[in-house]
């Protein structure tokens, strides 16, 4: 047997290791999390019966430390946790489940920082899909990808909405580049470097079923090339995604351009299986107004994105989603 297809045969194995310990390890997560559920819920019953206080729980923690001195996470702060973990999610069968999915670290981090059922629920989700690790999560809501989420499907243009697969939560109004740390003045050829040399954390904002293809991808129609700034695959909508990168505000020509590049994508690019391309148009900024007039005569699956290069306050996005609701009340 050559060398060749010995390691292929090896690399199998290493998979089907690889796949086992992965497996243990989400059974094992599981467990832990239904022990802390049950453990919850048999504290906020005795509290509810009035038979326990705190002091009952401190003693709790004390006597679990001595009978099983190995097993760390029940001090009486964690045991307080259980409670409290069980306690906000116990109305909602809905998003029970979807607990023993992440890690305990991460559930508390749900629930410390988010004040609604629905937050929650897009934070678990999230968590769970694209296996978002401590540091991962805590900046996905420090950047507010649930509201900038949000926002975004309120504002989907009618072609979007046509499309063959659901689009809702993929894309963003607005996304976040602060991990750039670029200057206030910086070009477009600038911005596109700095996005693949930090290609990891990009993907982190657009979301994990995006797969890069390229920069400057090219595409040749007639006797012209033409390139798109950057080419990604969306796993989940299974179609190519186009981004064109500019640094000024939205104005209306743009969108013809990237009308342009999706129909030499469909026509040339996109397998039979796949759905239609789909393009987002970066700007450093927009008008709402503007960027309505452009889409409401498109006929291509088009957004109009703007960016920022530092997070935004979580109480601004916030205010715009009240806003956006308001009006869409009043219409």
């Amino acid at each position: 047997m050559n060398s060749k297809l010995a390691q292929t045969y090896f690399e199998e194995i290493i998979l089907m290791i690889r796949e086992s310990r992965s497996r243990a390890l989400r059974n094992v997560n599981t467990e832990l999390i239904d022990l802390y559920w049950r453990i919850g819920e048999y504290i906020s019953k005795k509290i509810a019966e009035e038979v326990w206080g705190k002091s009952i729980v401190e003693n709790l923690a004390e006597y679990i430390l001595k009978q099983e001195p190995d097993i760390k996470g029940f001090s009486s702060q964690n045991l307080w946790r259980t409670r409290q973990f069980f306690e906000v999610y116990k109305e909602n069968p809905k998003l029970s489940p979807l607990v023993r999915e992440i890690s305990w670290t991460n559930n508390m981090i749900i629930i410390s920082r988010c004040k609604t059922s629905e937050e929650r629920e897009f934070y678990l989700k999230l968590t769970a899909r694209e296996y978002l690790s401590k540091r991962e999560l805590e900046r996905q809501i420090n950047s507010g990808i649930f509201e900038r989420t949000m926002l975004s499907d309120k504002k989907l243009s009618p072609v979007v909405r046509e499309l063959p697969q659901n689009v809702a939560g993929a894309f963003k109004d607005t996304y976040v580049f602060e991990f750039l740390n670029l200057h206030d003045s910086f070009d477009e050829k600038s911005l596109q470097k700095a996005l693949i040399k930090n290609l990891k954390d990009f993907i982190l904002e657009l979301g994990r079923d995006f797969t890069f293809m390229g920069e400057e991808y090219r595409l040749q129609v007639g006797n012209s090339d033409f390139f798109i700034d950057l080419l990604f695959y969306h796993r989940e909508l299974q179609c190519l995604v186009a981004f064109e990168l500019k640094v000024d505000k939205f104005k209306p020509e743009y969108l013809g351009q990237l009308e342009f590049y999706l129909e030499a994508l469909d026509r040339d690019v996109k397998k039979s299986h796949e759905n239609p391309s789909i393009g987002v148009l970066l700007c450093r900024d927009k008008d709402t107004e503007v960027v309505e007039y452009a889409l409401s005569r498109s006929v291509s699956p088009a957004l109009i994105a703007d960016y920022e290069t530092k997070l935004i306050p979580k109480a601004l996005l916030q205010k715009k989603i009240h806003e956006l609701f308001e009006n869409t009340v009043v219409d």
